[in-house]
């Protein structure tokens, strides 16, 4: 079993961004969604390793809503960080924010939650240690992670009960 001694959320905030350019975007000049899920994938997935220390995989992607368009030449900002741990999953929150690099203007485009699940090298889960908040809003993403996870583990059991209504 790994050291699994809290670390704070600190050590593995990750940030990250990438200029939009038109390989990028729709015929409308917006970024395509794939793009900026990519983004935000890589983003959480260094915060995941910089947490667990090993191998992590992406297990799910919670809701993601566009809140507004990111266009051709905006600059985009992804700032991940870890939410909360359970034995080998993790979720990592990742904030996106676009920049129009002509006036400054800083729009947050939207929010997603991710899960990670730390492995080895065989491709089995492993414990990791757990998430330390240090500030007022890195305890109130802890909490609101707990909440998520529960709503998570919920749906999934209602999934198998469905499932097991259909074989029935």
């Amino acid at each position: 079993m790994t050291d699994r001694t809290p670390r704070p959320v600190s050590a593995s905030q990750h940030e990250t961004s990438e200029l939009i350019m038109p390989h990028d975007a729709n015929i409308l000049g917006h970024a395509f969604g794939g793009a900026i899920m990519a983004m935000v994938d890589k983003a959480a997935a260094v915060a995941a390793f910089r947490h667990a220390r090993t191998a992590c995989v992406t297990a799910s992607i919670d809701r993601v809503d566009f809140r507004e368009p990111i266009h051709v030449g905006d600059l985009v900002t992804c700032k991940a960080s870890v939410n909360f741990v359970g034995t080998t999953s993790m979720e990592v929150g990742v904030r996106v924010e676009a920049e129009d690099l002509i006036n400054g203007a800083r729009r947050h485009t939207n929010t997603c939650y991710l899960t990670f699940v730390a492995i080895d090298r065989n491709g089995r889960p492993v414990p990791i240690a757990k998430v330390l908040p240090e500030t007022d809003g890195q305890q109130r993403r802890y909490e609101a992670a707990q909440a998520r996870r529960r709503r998570r583990l919920e749906e999934r059991q209602e999934e198998g009960k469905d499932e097991e209504r259909v074989d029935a």
